[in-house]
């Protein structure tokens, strides 16, 4: 079909449309080339519509200009290629940025890394809003995933991150602004309201924790939502924390007021085994346990909302843009004590602790592994049944356990992390994580996979680990270079530097050697896993300086740009 009879077959105004949308890109274009001369004008660029054959299979839509230019709709290009591009605004004129990937910044550390720092870019996760996070559970603390099992389940990668992203921003942040509404030193009887005359609150003082407290009692037959409430009034702090103990079945209710139409919600902590809980109109519900000893609890407020509202019947959380305007008041029920009622901008330490408690306590004592209930199934290979370990999550398992011990100076988590190594020493037929590539080179494995799948990201993060607990059996108790930590993690970092080739892909990497192992098309890494191989990379040749990594990063960043390998 020729240029003339497709400019006929087209009508005057959609050739018209055809031609703007193009034009604003050829003065993109010229704007970018020749940076100090004034934009052409539409009249002064002539273009006529043209038909492109992708590949011999896809007819696309195209403009071709007086020089013989052919200019493609970007929305083709952008799936065609896998590529990014928005328009943007600045000094003056439309621009179209372009880029090779979406993916985020490169970890790129200000400061030598370090077992008691920060962990690589985890200041800026957010590991309880991901849609995959069923909650964070009122009884530990953590995070319940549902990223396999819609029910939610304890996965003890995710609470490791979670627990590393509140260090990390407790590391970089500034103090949180605080308020602090009840700590029993003052009168409480301003303070306190009734719902029903049989209500109590009086000052008490508690000899286990050497402090006076508030005791409260309320009748067992006054429904949830009703007993003393305490006016708290506050519209800029949103994390709420308190020191509890329940003598008897209660609850601590929250009132928020929303941007939801005006709407209130509130939040009910009751003391049973619920997870979380919706009536569909405006009550939350999480269930903390029998909170029968003193607890330190920090729920964050605004996340305790939108996992309420957003509860769904599938794996994926739904979306949810509510905001809170003020929490209006704090109301407890039953009997029991409360003591340092306070809202505060973060508590990152608690929510570090919560989840260092967790590794600590649900820990195998036999195996040393932190086990995984829940199958998990990989293209390709073998499912694997419920209970299974992983490397990746021994490795972040220790990045915690031996922030924990910088920070809270406990030997319990050293008992635990050296317990952590046992996994690294069995191979996944015995219950461990130890494969062997090609007979010769040792990795530890994300998924204990029938072949062998050699994760590259989850084998990093495990080298990590060792070597934060290398690190820390150094630095804080004089260790040398021999004992198993050292060697675990020399014999890994040996066998990374073997194997990087094997994942090199030209233009992206490869997530696993499947390709290999399956004999099957190979796994290119999306580019989320590209930058995070490369981000493993960076810390790793900070600690290691071992020229191989330095190579593989300066190839991979490269691809983040669109460089490709060189061909024959």
């Amino acid at each position: 079909m020729s240029v003339k009879s497709i400019e006929e077959s087209l009508s005057k105004d959609k050739l018209n449309e055809l031609k703007q949308q193009w034009l604003n890109e050829l003065k993109t274009s010229q704007i970018l080339s020749v940076p100090d001369e004034p934009p052409q004008t539409d009249s002064q660029v002539p273009v006529s519509a043209i038909q492109c054959l992708i590949n011999d299979e896809k007819m696309v839509q195209c403009l071709k200009s007086s020089k013989s230019e052919i200019y493609m709709p970007f929305d083709f290009i952008q799936n065609y290629f896998d590529v990014y591009g928005k328009m943007k605004h600045y000094d003056g004129y439309d621009r179209f940025e372009f880029q090779q990937s979406n993916a985020k910044d490169v970890y790129n550390p200000k400061t030598p890394y370090t077992y008691s720092g920060v962990f690589m870019t985890f200041e800026t996760s957010n590991v309880e809003a991901r849609d995959r996070v069923k909650c964070i559970s009122g009884i530990t603390g953590v995070p319940l995933s549902t990223q396999w099992h819609i029910e939610g389940y304890y996965y003890g990668i995710q609470i490791a991150q979670f627990g590393m992203s509140h260090y990390s921003k407790h590391m970089t942040q500034k103090p949180p602004t605080k308020q602090v509404y009840e700590n029993a030193e003052e009168s409480v009887q301003p303070r306190w309201t009734f719902s029903n005359k049989n209500c109590l609150v009086e000052k008490k003082k508690d000899f286990e924790r050497n402090s006076q407290v508030i005791k409260f009692t309320t009748p067992d037959s006054i429904p949830l939502g009703s007993g003393a409430s305490l006016v708290l009034g506050n519209t800029m702090e949103f994390i709420l924390s308190f020191d509890l103990k329940m003598v008897a079945n209660g609850s601590l209710s929250v009132v928020l007021e929303t941007n939801d139409k005006m709407k209130q919600y509130t939040i009910h902590y009751i003391t049973n085994s619920l997870v979380i809980d919706y009536d569909l109109k405006s009550n939350i519900y999480y269930g903390i346990g029998p909170s029968s000893t003193w607890r330190h609890m920090a729920r964050d407020l605004l996340t305790d909302l939108k996992k309420g509202i957003g509860i769904s019947t599938t794996r994926h959380a739904k979306k949810v843009k509510v905001v809170i305007q003020k929490v209006s008041r704090l109301i407890v029920r039953g009997r029991g004590y409360i003591d340092n009622v306070t809202l505060s901008s973060s508590e990152h330490l608690t929510q570090f602790f919560d989840a260092s408690q967790w590794m600590y306590l649900n820990q195998d004592k036999e195996t040393g592994g932190w086990k995984n209930y829940v199958e998990r199934k990989l293209e390709g290979f073998e499912a694997i049944p419920s209970g299974w370990i992983s490397a990746m999550g021994q490795g972040q398992g220790m990045s915690v356990l031996s922030r924990a011990y910088h920070v809270f100076h406990d030997p319990k988590y050293i008992v635990a992390l050296s317990r952590a190594l046992q996994p690294f020493t069995k191979s996944s037929e015995q219950g461990g994580v130890r494969a062997t590539f090609l007979k010769t080179y040792t990795w530890y494995e994300e998924y204990p996979t029938k072949p062998s799948s050699f994760v590259l990201n989850g084998f990093m993060y495990s080298l990590i680990g060792l070597y934060d607990f290398k690190s820390l059996l150094e630095h804080e108790f004089g260790f040398g270079s021999n004992g198993e930590p050292p060697k675990l993690y020399h014999d890994g970092m040996t066998s990374l530097t073997a194997m990087l080739p094997l994942y090199d892909g030209g233009s992206h990497t490869f997530y696993d050697l499947r390709h290999f192992m399956l004999h099957t098309s190979p796994n290119v890494a999306r580019w989320g896993y590209h930058v995070t191989h490369l981000s493993q990379l960076v810390l790793l040749y900070s600690v290691s300086r071992e020229p191989v990594l330095k190579k593989f990063i300066n190839n991979w960043s490269g691809y983040l740009k669109g460089k490709v390998a060189k061909h024959n």
